[in-house]
């Protein structure tokens, strides 16, 4: 079938709407109209980077929308279906049947490969290839195959084109509070980078009872957002020290730390924030190495916390949290900003310059 999808040719940044063709579902496929689909940082990073993935390849991984087709082996969902689309795994390697997906032997060639798991793609243009398949779907198209165990059904009364960021960013944030840390109920949490990961780690902070949630950042339009979103304390690291300014909040650092910018030197900054016991998160790695004493960490039984995709299980947890958007507990709303399909580019340059927190493309018709 013809389709319009955002197709980048090289490492500008800049996204191009073309018509390409779709194949039909394959057996194991399920065809999306994609009605909405928000704009990730790490789509901006591929755009952008050299090697990461294939050129030309359509990008977009947070795409929800109603599904057309199904191919002869699905079961979990069927024409007419609300849904969301998220992060693709094997499903057969050790950590998938351990039930802990965001792991996946095969994350990085099922995320980036810009192919199906045999090599093929479901997308070309007059003959040549146009990669397809980012995180098992890409989705800045009007349309999008995605697989049985990366599409998830959500209730119809649910606004639809909101929930596309709960596929990646939205859950990474919230569910590295709830899920990988477990921040409990009145311990201290601070969230370093307030974009949309960690504006949504905020506001499941505040809903899962913390007493302390200080927000770190360098942009004061964010750092209001933090505090209207739940954040107690505010840190602008522009003006002040932001690891003396924790010690002083906290009296002897805090019970948890969350780095979302993957720069090196404030991870040492949120490493260092800790108190005895504590536990830092970081959900993006950074491109220089992190010189970080092992000596505090083994004196303050400190750890260290990779988390992907929130340790998210998107079948409970993106459910879940549009149960808590429904119920006034979960703001997502509050961080979006919709942009028409064509105008991708400058829903892209946006989220780069802070002028957009989540942005968020709604599909034609």
């Amino acid at each position: 079938m013809k389709i319009k999808a955002a197709v980048f040719r090289d490492k500008s940044g800049k996204a191009s709407i073309e018509a390409v063709e779709l194949e039909e579902p394959r057996d194991d496929e399920v065809l999306v109209r994609l009605v909405a689909t928000g704009v990730c940082h790490t789509d901006i990073k591929v755009s952008t980077s050299e090697g990461m993935s294939p050129r030309p390849i359509v990008l977009g991984h947070e795409g929800a929308g109603v599904v057309e087709r199904v191919g002869s082996r699905v079961a979990k969902v069927r024409p007419g279906d609300h849904v969301v689309m998220t992060y693709d795994a094997c499903g057969l390697c050790p950590s998938c049947l351990e039930n802990h997906r965001t792991y996946c032997d095969e994350v990085g060639s099922r995320s980036f490969g810009g192919n199906r798991p045999d090599g093929t793609s479901p997308l070309s243009q007059d003959g040549r290839k146009i990669h397809g398949s980012f995180f098992g779907q890409s989705s800045f198209a009007d349309f999008a195959l995605c697989y049985e165990r990366n599409v998830v059904r959500v209730r119809k009364d649910a606004p639809l084109d909101l929930l596309g960021p709960l596929g990646c960013g939205v859950q990474t944030g919230a569910g590295a509070v709830v899920n990988a840390l477990k921040v409990g109920v009145g311990k201290s949490l601070a969230v370093f980078g307030t974009g949309s990961v960690g504006l949504s780690a905020i506001m499941a902070a505040r809903l899962m009872g913390a007493g302390r949630v200080i927000a770190v950042d360098i942009q004061p339009a964010r750092l209001r957002a933090a505090q209207e979103l739940g954040a107690t304390d505010t840190i602008d690291a522009k003006q002040q020290d932001a690891l003396q300014a924790i010690k002083t909040i906290s009296r002897r650092g805090v019970d948890f730390a969350l780095d979302t910018t993957g720069l090196a030197p404030v991870i040492i900054q949120a490493v260092k924030g800790l108190a005895p016991l504590g536990v830092c998160g970081f959900i993006a790695s950074p491109a220089e190495p992190v010189g970080i004493y092992i000596r505090d960490l083994m004196l303050g039984g400190r750890t260290l916390r990779g988390i992907v995709e929130g340790d998210s299980i998107p079948d409970l947890f993106i459910p879940a949290l549009i149960d808590f958007h429904l119920a006034g507990r979960f703001p997502l709303d509050r961080l979006v900003s919709y942009y028409p399909f064509e105008r991708i580019n400058d829903a892209i340059h946006d989220s780069e310059s802070a002028a957009a927190i989540k942005p968020i493309l709604r599909m034609a018709g």
